[in-house]
Order: structure tokens, then C-alpha cells, then sequence
């Protein structure tokens, strides 16, 4: 498992598909991944520190969290099949409950807890994205371009 840090999310253009996109903490590989609008819309307002006049479903989820003492200890990215990428939340007492990673990170980001990714995952979906020196936004903004949510999906091979 890799401790992963959320980067950012953006819209590809023409598609007008949010993509987020985590970047490893000791290492180089970024793992973009593709999400509904609501979500990048969620992960979006939390980064920016927005506090909605209402709970957002998000919020509401970290409030149930708190209101029935569980704690939660970390995300986990596990899975990547047919291009769809699958996660955990990891509670106390190992409780796991499997769910999008795009509602995970949200959620992750409200309570502040670690992101990981499974190895397997980095391997099969991860990027090194050259030329260390450039601003991360520019780097993202040209994977972008360069990229399909096609490129994620599982060959026969």
C-alpha cells in the first residue's frame, strides 16, 4: 500500500468527465481516477474549505460516522477491475465497508485521514508523468489531454 495525497480535480474537456487525481506520497506514480460530477463537486468544496449552509451527503456521512462512535482510520483503493476502480473505508475494530473511491476520498478529506492504494492498483493504473520540475497543475493538465477513460479499462491480455 502506498499513502496516496489528493492533487486536485479537473474537467476533461470535450467529455466534460471530472477526473481526480492522487499523486503517491513517497513516489512518483499519480493514479488519476474518473467520477461523477457530485462527488468532484464534494471533494472540490472540502479542498477549497467551503462550509455548505446544509450538510452535503458527505457531510452527513462523517456526522453519522461521529454520532455512532465509530472511528474512521483510513481509505483504502483495493481494486481495479473493467476499469472500474474499487475502495474501502477501514473503520476501528477492522470493520471495512466497500465503496466508490470517489465517495471515499470526500469523506477521507472531512475527517482527514489517509488515502492508500494497493500496489496492484498503482501498477496497473499508475503514471509517471515526466519532467519533475513542472508545476503539478500543468502536468495534470497535459495528462489530460493525453488520456482516455478507455486507457483504464481491462484488456484480454
Amino acid at each position: 500500500m502506498s499513502e496516496m495525497h489528493v492533487i486536485g480535480v479537473r474537467v476533461e474537456q470535450p467529455q466534460n468527465q471530472p477526473v481526480l487525481l492522487l499523486r503517491e506520497s513517497e513516489g512518483e506514480r499519480y493514479l488519476p481516477i474518473w467520477i461523477g460530477q457530485t462527488e468532484a463537486t464534494a471533494i472540490a468544496l472540502e479542498q477549497q474549505g467551503v462550509e455548505p449552509a446544509r450538510p452535503l451527503t458527505h457531510d452527513l456521512i462523517k456526522n453519522l460516522i461521529e454520532a455512532f462512535g465509530r472511528t474512521l482510520k483510513e481509505v483504502r483503493i483495493v481494486d481495479l477491475r473493467e476499469g472500474t476502480f474499487y475502495a474501502d473505508l477501514v473503520f476501528d475494530e477492522n470493520i471495512r465497508v466497500s465503496a466508490r473511491p470517489s465517495d471515499s476520498i470526500a469523506i477521507a478529506l472531512r475527517i482527514g485521514v489517509p488515502i492508500f492504494a494497493d500496489e496492484a492498483v498503482l501498477s496497473e493504473a499508475g503514471l509517471v508523468m515526466p519532467d519533475e520540475r513542472e508545476d503539478e497543475v500543468e502536468k495534470f493538465k497535459e495528462f489530460l489531454e493525453s488520456v482516455s477513460p478507455d486507457d483504464f479499462k481491462a484488456t484480454d491480455g
